[in-house]
């Protein structure tokens, strides 16, 4: 039996000259970058790609299965109509805010072919924030579902360039091609209804004739012309857009296929299986209007041409069932997805042979979870890994045999991408050289690192240096290279994978009367992994209980971001010397000594 090779063995092995993951350094907006030099070169590359797998499954929504011919030509025909019909221009923004729909697929690529830039809103998003997300952007045309149109409705008058918005039915599909869907029209769509806002259609009605034969519209694509616009946590308390190109995304698809193929090289498995006799499929539990979503798992396994079972929403137990009934190779997510899987009920009652891998990120993960995969799942591969937003997805993974040995590090970084360990204080432009076991802000350098924030040039400035990505996360690297997050310095409490961001909380605690100071943290929950939990300082002689400041942020922001643990206090919080809320010492206290106001059940 031969030796496995060393990581660094099967990285030069792959990224050696002529090989499929050979590198070379191009300058991007100035900066000398380390690239993959046969990475596609634009989405539209990706979705050309994607035809070569024909009359195979690639979508599966419910008892809906969109092969990928079909979905190709749908795209190509709604990218017609939205360039043709609705007047869409490269770089004009495209937002989608749905839950996770064939439509939402179609709808991305069909955009991002013909250069626009699409805008993916979070569907958890209120009415006030989804009109943020909206107007900030300058989005000309929205796709959503029922639920997020009725939420958009009351606003439109207030978005003057919003044109267009295009309501998915859940019930009714649009038509594969070769086969129009009767009552369409073909007429331009005026730049508003005559109410003076945004026109209304159907998906289907924007949709129109499918036919067999149709391809993209022609348009000049570049690696780095933007392509996406994600929103994530802003210091005014509103969210920023991380404004990521081409290059970006199909970096990423690059970063996470190098990493399967360097685990298949070393461990002879990964997250994607090249046996024919177990075709791969890739059960989607994340939403798409996520970086993991979109960039991590839509994107690559278009590519890849890979099954993707969709959820509409997460449930373990209908996760279970269609492991079992389209024989998923691949599942994961967030770590609590995993393990709520993993504690379902229904878990010895289902067939889950055909799991190859299990692999998640996004939130951090317990060590003792590997342990839990591999006694359900003896022949997967468990997988981990860390990125941002504004990094696209992956920075580094840990997979195989390397997770199980450290299964509290999120792996190394993928050829691509360097990573630093700056000291607290370092005012520099190129990043100092610590050694192993030092602990320090991470910072991210590579292809994959979004070009900076929408219209945000101050942010940008401060988030930015010299293309290296200050993640605010502080971090620490060992011997071998393997990167280790030791505390997230960016006040993100991450709820069962959703990004809740202190600041926006504070700032909606803040605009009750009764609140003279509050700081949010994360509280440990045994399935959600983190809570969120608010210390409230109220103002003299204030009177108000737990449930109306739940009910005040309840008002005024999406769900996942509702407190429910919390601490009412008349004595101020503790701060340091320049005046900022010790968050640490004061969560550390306060789980230690003081049960919270108010308990569960409240989301």
């Amino acid at each position: 039996m031969t030796e496995a090779l060393s990581l660094a063995e099967a990285t030069a092995t792959l990224t050696a000259p002529g090989q499929p993951f050979e590198m070379e350094e191009v300058v991007i907006r100035g900066i000398p970058t380390r690239v993959w030099k046969r990475a596609p070169a634009t989405l539209r590359t990706v979705l050309e790609l994607s035809r070569g797998y024909g009359d195979t499954d690639f979508l599966v929504y419910e008892d809906e299965r969109v092969t990928f011919e079909q979905h190709y030509r749908t795209a190509a025909a709604l990218a017609h109509r939205l360039s043709d019909r609705f007047g869409i221009q490269k770089g004009d923004r495209v937002a989608v805010a749905m839950r996770n729909l064939p439509e939402w697929v179609i709808a991305f690529w069909a955009a991002a072919v013909i250069g626009a830039v699409v805008v993916p809103l979070n569907a958890w998003w209120t009415t006030d924030e989804l009109a943020y997300g909206l107007a900030d952007s300058g989005t000309v045309v929205v796709f959503a579902d029922r639920e997020r149109a009725d939420r958009i409705r009351p606003r439109l008058g207030e978005l003057p360039q919003l044109r267009t918005l295009v309501i998915v039915d859940e019930h009714r599909r649009p038509a594969a091609a070769g086969h129009p869907e009767g009552g369409a029209t073909t007429e331009p769509v005026p730049a508003g209804a005559e109410r003076g806002h945004a026109a209304e259609v159907t998906f289907a009605d924007a949709l129109g004739e499918v036919t067999a034969q149709v391809t993209p519209p022609p348009v000049d694509l570049q690696p780095d012309d933007d392509a996406t616009l994600f929103y994530t946590s802003g210091t005014t308390g509103r969210p920023k857009g991380a404004i990521g190109t081409h290059r970006n995304t199909c970096s990423n698809l690059m970063n996470l296929y190098f990493v399967n193929m360097r685990s298949r090289l070393r461990f002879g498995s990964g997250m994607v299986d090249d046996d024919a006799r177990v075709p791969n499929c890739y059960l989607l539990t994340v939403p798409l209007f996520h970086a993991t979503g979109c960039h991590a798992v839509l994107v690559t396994n278009t590519a890849y041409g890979t099954k993707l079972v969709m959820l509409h929403h997460f449930d373990p137990e209908r996760a279970l069932e269609l492991i079992e009934r389209e024989h998923v190779t691949v599942f994961g997510g967030v770590p609590t997805m995993v393990m709520q899987i993993l504690d379902s009920p229904a878990l010895g009652q289902r067939d889950l042979s055909s799991v190859r891998s299990v692999s998640y990120g996004g939130a951090p993960a317990p060590p003792e979870l590997v342990r839990r995969i591999r006694k359900v799942i003896p022949v997967g591969q468990p997988g981990n890994g860390y990125g941002l937003t504004e990094t696209s997805a992956a920075t580094s993974m840990n997979t195989g045999e390397d997770y199980v040995r450290k299964p509290d590090s999120v792996g190394p970084p993928v050829p691509v991408v360097d990573i630093a360990i700056v000291p607290e204080g370092y005012d520099g432009d190129e990043p100092p050289q610590v050694g192993p076991g030092v602990t320090g802000e991470l910072w991210v350098k590579g292809p994959n690192v979004v070009r900076g924030y929408w219209q945000r040039p101050d942010d940008t400035a401060r988030t930015f240096t010299r293309g290296w990505l200050h993640t605010g996360d502080i971090a620490r690297v060992d011997e071998e290279g393997f990167l280790y997050i030791v505390d997230r310095a960016k006040d993100v409490v991450i709820r069962g994978g959703e990004n809740v961001y202190s600041v926006e909380v504070e700032g909606a605690l803040f605009e009750h009367p009764a609140v003279a100071e509050c700081a949010v943290i994360g509280v440990p929950h045994p399935i959600l992994g983190e809570e969120v939990g608010a210390v409230i300082v109220l103002r003299p002689g204030a009177k108000v209980t737990a449930d109306e400041l739940i009910q005040h942020v309840r008002d005024r922001l999406a769900a996942y971001n509702v407190p429910t643990r919390l601490w009412l206090r008349t004595e101020p919080l503790p701060h340091n010397a320049a005046g900022k809320v010790l968050k640490r010492e004061l969560r550390d206290g306060l789980l230690r000594e003081v049960p919270p106001a108010h308990a569960d059940g409240v989301n």
